[in-house]
């Protein structure tokens, strides 16, 4: 009995310890800096931001269909897979890639409403800054930042793969099914050649391949085709085939109808599908520009692209926040029209300079990173200069 009642005094202390731990980190979370003022901007910023995108994905699915449904119906293509495999994965795709217009357009319409009612007024009488006002957007747009990121770095390219693998299959074809004139270095000075290549039948005709060891040749294959084997990773077979082995004055030559070998080439190294870096993770699209590098390619500028327009666009949620809530945060006579119409045209502007600096880094010399990076860097001056301006 006795060691029963030490036992639940033992057991008293420890979650008496154990409560004053978690009140001390209860006190140093973040709440305690919210008050309710804050959680009520929040609401209203994240409640005006999820309505923009129901609203405007739902109109966008309704035009996206009627464009689309002789198509769908030509090719036969089953209300399940219309469903589950095409619209199931259009909507968090485009409500991801438009979701700095919607958080420019959730801004600016909750901001000038709070505005024109004199909530924001109320506010600044109590001594508030509009630097402390910007709190709660701030936490907001740090919430649709890290949701965006995660969304469009890891999950929305698992279900583009089922997206675009539909629309190829049922809408409009994207893959080509042949390519020439490829050469790239599948190893440490392994070099691959094959004159034409063939997806369908997976065969690649007049193949070469040649070893170095510094700069000189020490092995030569060819065969008239390699064919790839699709139940094994990077497993090709070679076929009529001839290798020439060189060491010093000597020269072995191997002939024969047919040989197994390991090459690390697959077909998707050769034959690339439109707008395949969308079906990429992070991690993949990293893996796969270091490789291609390596091997001396230089088509990985939208592949390049779209890994650090990844980054960018949610670093966009901070800036277009503090653009719209320096816009809107003054009351006017003429109501919201005109700050809408400003917001909107900002946003717009700023998906448009996107799609337009990208142009000019796949068709010219501008590195990638700087042309996804420059809207942000523009709108950002144009954010600390309204900010400026707003009403303190």
């Amino acid at each position: 009995m006795m060691g029963l009642k030490q036992k639940i005094k033992d057991r008293l202390k420890q979650l008496s310890e154990s409560h004053a731990w978690i009140g001390k980190v209860w006190n140093k979370m973040p709440h305690k800096y919210l008050k309710r003022l804050d959680y009520y901007i929040m609401a209203k910023f994240l409640g005006t931001y999820i309505f923009a995108i129901a609203l405007i994905i739902s109109i966008a699915v309704v035009f996206d269909f009627n464009e689309k449904m002789d198509r769908f119906m030509q090719h036969e293509a089953p209300w399940s897979a219309i469903i589950f495999d095409y619209y199931q994965n259009f909507v968090p795709y485009f409500a991801n890639l438009f979701s700095p217009l919607f958080v420019f357009i959730a801004v600016i319409y909750f901001t000038a409403k709070m505005a024109e009612n004199s909530e924001i007024i109320a506010m600044f009488s109590t001594g508030m800054s509009f630097k402390r006002m910007l709190r709660p957007y701030m936490v907001s747009a740090a919430i649709i930042s890290v949701a965006t990121f995660f969304l469009g770095a890891y999950i929305i390219p698992r279900g583009s793969v089922t997206r675009i693998n539909f629309e190829d299959k049922y809408y409009k074809q994207r893959k080509e099914n042949t390519a020439r004139n490829i050469q790239m270095e599948v190893d440490t000075n392994v070099v691959a050649y094959i004159e034409r290549y063939e997806d369908r039948r997976k065969t690649g005709y007049r193949f070469s391949l040649d070893k170095f060891e510094g700069k000189q040749l020490v092995s030569h294959m060819t065969a008239r085709t390699i064919v790839y084997d699709t139940t094994r990773a990077n497993r090709w077979t070679a076929r009529e085939y001839m290798i020439r082995e060189l060491g010093g004055e000597r020269e072995i030559i191997k002939r024969g109808n047919r040989i197994d070998t390991i090459i690390q080439l697959s077909p998707e190294d050769i034959i690339l599908m439109q707008n395949q870096q969308e079906m990429m993770t992070n991690p993949e699209l990293s893996a796969y520009i270091e490789r291609q590098k390596a091997r001396g390619l230089s088509n990985t500028k939208e592949f390049e692209i779209e890994y650090h327009k990844r980054i960018a666009m949610s670093f966009a949620s901070f800036i277009l926040t503090l653009i719209g809530a320096s816009l809107s945060s003054r009351k006017m006579k003429g109501g919201m029209g005109l700050n809408l119409g400003i917001g909107l045209g900002l946003s717009f502007s700023y998906i448009l300079f996107q799609t337009v600096s990208s142009t000019f880094a796949i068709n010219g010399s501008m590195p990638p990173v700087l042309a996804v990076w420059i809207p942000n860097i523009l709108y950002a001056f144009i954010a600390f200069f309204l900010y400026r301006r707003a009403p303190k």
